[in-house]
């Protein structure tokens, strides 16, 4: 499943050349979510240092992604290239299933990005591990009603297709907290939780990072 792509809007004409420390430049196909991750941040973080109200950005647009006021020498390790996960687990964490549901589809790497659960409308749907909420809405397409958690500089974790989102964007969390109902987004029903596991960025297999089932 692919993300769609975040539009977000933007004052001024955008100009090529790299970004200076502590700043990114958009690239095609970027989103918010995507441009958030990849620098360590939360959606409502680079929302708030550059001032967009909506979704909407444009390719070769400069966006602050370290606080106002942080020395240059900070920003530019926050604009550093992610690592490539590896095939193993790339991390040593032990992150709990969201919902008790058996598994439908899993991880293939290629349609599947993660672990198709099944799940009852309404059904609680819980944080995998302690972190901060990222991103909550339903601006990603073919995602429904979305939540995105950070838990370390690395890892974060993809709750997709809930009926209800309990969190809301910088939310912290903790490991086992109810953060949305099952049951599908925008009038659809559903009966599955669709669950990702990303590293540095990547979307890796789920199961090495959960108890056997």
């Amino acid at each position: 499943m692919a993300l769609a792509v975040l539009l977000a809007a933007c004052a001024g004409t955008p100009d090529a050349g790299p970004a200076p420390a502590g700043f990114y430049r958009v690239a095609q196909g970027d989103t918010l979510w995507r441009i958030a991750t990849k620098n360590g941040r939360s959606v409502a973080e680079i929302r708030r240092w550059n001032k967009l109200n909506g979704n909407d950005i444009q390719t070769g647009q400069l966006l602050r992604v370290t606080p106002p006021g942080t020395a240059a020498s900070s920003g530019s390790a926050a604009v550093s290239k992610p690592e490539p996960a590896p095939a193993k687990p790339a991390v040593e964490m032990q992150l709990a299933w969201p919902v008790p549901g058996k598994v439908v589809s899993r991880y293939n790497g290629s349609t599947i990005k993660g672990v198709v659960l099944a799940a009852q409308p309404g059904e609680p749907v819980k944080a995998a591990a302690a972190g901060k909420v990222m991103y909550a809405g339903s601006g990603i397409r073919s995602y429904g009603n979305l939540i995105v958690i950070k838990h370390n500089a690395r890892v974060i974790t993809v709750y997709a297709y809930n009926s209800q989102l309990l969190v809301k964007d910088g939310a912290s969390v903790q490991a086992g907290q109810v953060i949305a109902k099952a049951g599908g987004s925008a009038g659809v029903p559903n009966d599955k939780v669709h669950f990702e596991v990303r590293v540095d960025g990547k979307a890796v297999d789920p199961q090495p990072y959960l108890p056997p089932r």
